[in-house]
């Protein structure tokens, strides 16, 4: 599991850079965005991931991991948009977005690393295509939560599946590396 650590670690790394270079092109406008349109934004994403798969060929010269990373930032983003609300204009300077955005794939990752521990290394033998279908599938149950203005009966919550998304992600990119 230390190599699972340790990949972990470098895929977050790479989606934290992409996420530091944007905040110094755009600051924080991402922070207006309400949770369905971060959720709409991941969809889009993972929309296109199966696209790729399915199709042979692709108008446009983009593959498979650089959506995979946009699943990893805007579930990030809307985890710190579950903590912090939707606000009207920017208001997070880089460093406290850097500061939650650390906080947030810290948390994902202990969850990951607990759930390695119980099941196993078993996403190992997953295919990427089974993976993008759950992330489809964590997807598709937000939405309906969302719909349900947030209420479950007996489900988790909206943030353990942003979790599980980003960690799905994850083991994509570390299969795809």
């Amino acid at each position: 599991m230390q190599d699972t650590s340790k990949e972990y670690d470098a895929v977050i790394e790479g989606c934290r850079s992409l996420f530091i270079k944007k905040m110094s092109d755009y600051g924080s406008a991402w922070r207006i965005l309400r949770l369905p349109s971060l959720t709409d934004q991941i969809f889009i994403k993972a929309q296109r991931i199966r696209q790729l798969q399915e199709n042979e060929v692709r108008m446009v010269d983009e593959g498979e991991k650089s959506e995979f990373i946009g699943i990893i930032n805007y579930s990030i983003m809307a985890l710190i948009q579950l903590e912090k609300g939707v606000v009207e204009t920017p208001d997070l300077s880089s460093e406290e977005a850097i500061i939650l955005y650390d906080k947030h794939s810290t948390i994902a990752k202990e969850l990951m690393m607990n759930k390695n521990h119980d099941y196993g290394e078993v996403w190992r033998e997953m295919r990427v295509s089974s993976l993008t279908d759950l992330i489809l599938q964590k997807l598709l149950r937000v939405k309906q939560i969302e719909d349900n203005k947030g209420k479950t009966l007996v489900s988790e919550g909206i943030d353990a599946n942003y979790q599980d998304m980003i960690n799905y992600a994850v083991f994509a990119m570390i299969h795809l590396a």
